[in-house]
């Protein structure tokens, strides 16, 4: 009865609460057991248990029923204040999906006496912000069944140990500093991959990994550690890794428009129904930006999709293909899906071949996206230098946006502001 009074001793005491538990025992005449009397009670009070869907909501507290898929051994571990604590982590699941259930200290115990496939019954809360897991405040066994298959999000395993993985390269970014703990710098590439599980971010903290390979190429990988932390599956990469080229075939799974559910991570193809000009906004930090509505077709379903960033600058017509990698689903405001494609995502129209390229030109920056211009062609480009810089660039291009695979700075010369003063003005002139 004490584990059931957690969930509304905000709201009356637990002598108030053994009262209407007993109450409700005999007004059903013996017939339900003080469990689930205490169940109905917290019912009617408003905090009934929820789905593991349901736990992305922003309650204080959350009860709910899951069954064990994987768990940690329980771990030490040496506080600020320099006690000694305890936590094990539980993956638990439903048929809406999996959450990371946190056990700290003496409930860190807990996970020694459970296995894969009971069922338990959850009180916990969201730690802060973060709503991807949940630290317990009670659980307990319970034999009750989980309905239907355990929908596994994310990468399904709490384990941390490094795999093996065959993968199509669906993008891959140019390397970007980043500063260490102990104030060294360094460099880290970010990509996305693909398999028959569906899309993965990935990160190589050693980028000469991933340069020498370009997007739509198969690899064999080793060596690649899940990151638990991250919404959906992701993975790094170290010195210690490998990335082959095979010959193996790999493709990507896609979602039907109509599939679509209000959480979770997908990547859908279909033809552009309606489509909306970007619109120019202003984020939190103050940087300028991009947001762009688009409706999808399957010629059976709509899907809603918000393209953020320089994802919403894409040239789009309606009739175009289009496919939308790794992008967020959410509900939307009017309680329809929307598929949201921005930092993280992929956005590409098939259609539109890739070419190489060789380009020289002007780094000029526009709200929330970088071009490259030679005074007479324009194209996006994602390439860290300041205002100004004249670059070559060396790579392949689709409809307006160069894949730069070598970029090299070339030094202003009167000669080289002559040719550029030149072809504006033939541009103007024509």
């Amino acid at each position: 009865m004490l584990f059931h009074h957690a969930l509304v001793d905000d709201l009356i005491t637990k002598e108030e609460f053994e009262q209407r538990v007993e109450k409700k025992i005999d007004e059903c005449g013996d017939l339900v057991d003080e469990p689930t009397a205490a169940m109905m009670v917290v019912g009617e009070l408003g905090r009934e248990h929820v789905k593991i869907k349901g736990l992305s909501a922003k309650s204080s507290l959350f009860s709910f029923f899951g069954k064990v898929v994987d768990k940690t051994e329980p771990k030490e571990f040496d506080r600020a204040d320099g006690e000694k604590g305890w936590v094990a982590t539980l993956l638990l699941g439903d048929e809406t999906g999996t959450t990371r259930v946190v056990l700290w200290d003496e409930k860190a115990g807990a996970a020694l006496d459970v296995e894969a496939g009971e069922v338990l019954e959850v009180i916990g809360r969201h730690p802060g912000k973060n709503t991807r897991e949940i630290y317990a405040l009670a659980l307990r066994k319970v034999s009750i069944e989980i309905a239907g298959t355990v929908q596994k999000n994310g990468n399904g395993s709490l384990s941390n140990e490094p795999v093996d993985l065959n993968v199509l390269l669906v993008f891959r970014g140019e390397p970007r500093s980043y500063t260490r703990r102990d104030g060294t710098t360094g460099e880290m590439v970010e990509a996305l991959i693909a398999d028959a599980a569906g899309t993965a971010r990935l990160v190589a903290w050693a980028p000469e990994l991933l340069l020498p390979v370009s997007p739509g190429t198969c690899l064999h990988i080793t060596g690649a550690k899940p990151n638990q932390r991250d919404e959906g599956r992701s993975y790094s990469l170290d010195e210690k890794s490998t990335v082959v080229p095979t010959d193996l075939a790999v493709s990507v799974p896609f979602t039907p428009p109509g599939s679509v559910s209000d959480q979770g991570i997908y990547s859908v193809t279909g033809k552009v129904k309606q489509v909306q000009q970007p619109r120019s906004f202003t984020t939190r930090n103050g940087n300028s930006s991009w947001v762009r509505n688009i409706v999808i077709t399957d010629g059976s379903d709509d899907l809603n999709v918000v393209l953020w960033g320089d994802h919403a600058l894409v040239p789009l017509a309606t009739g175009d293909t289009i496919e939308v990698f790794h992008a967020t689903a959410k509900p939307g405001r009017f309680g329809n899906i929307e598929l949201a494609a921005g930092r993280g995502s992929v956005v590409r129209v098939p259609d539109e071949r890739a070419r190489p390229i060789v380009f020289s030109g002007t780094i000029i920056p526009g709200p929330g996206c970088t071009f490259i211009d030679n005074g007479s062609e324009r194209y996006l480009i994602e390439a860290d230098f300041p205002a100004g810089t004249e670059l070559r660039v060396t790579g392949t291009v689709q409809g307006s946006r160069i894949l730069p695979e070598e970029i090299v700075p070339i030094a202003i010369t009167p000669e080289t502001v002559t040719a550029h003063i030149a072809s504006v003005k033939k541009a103007l002139d024509g």
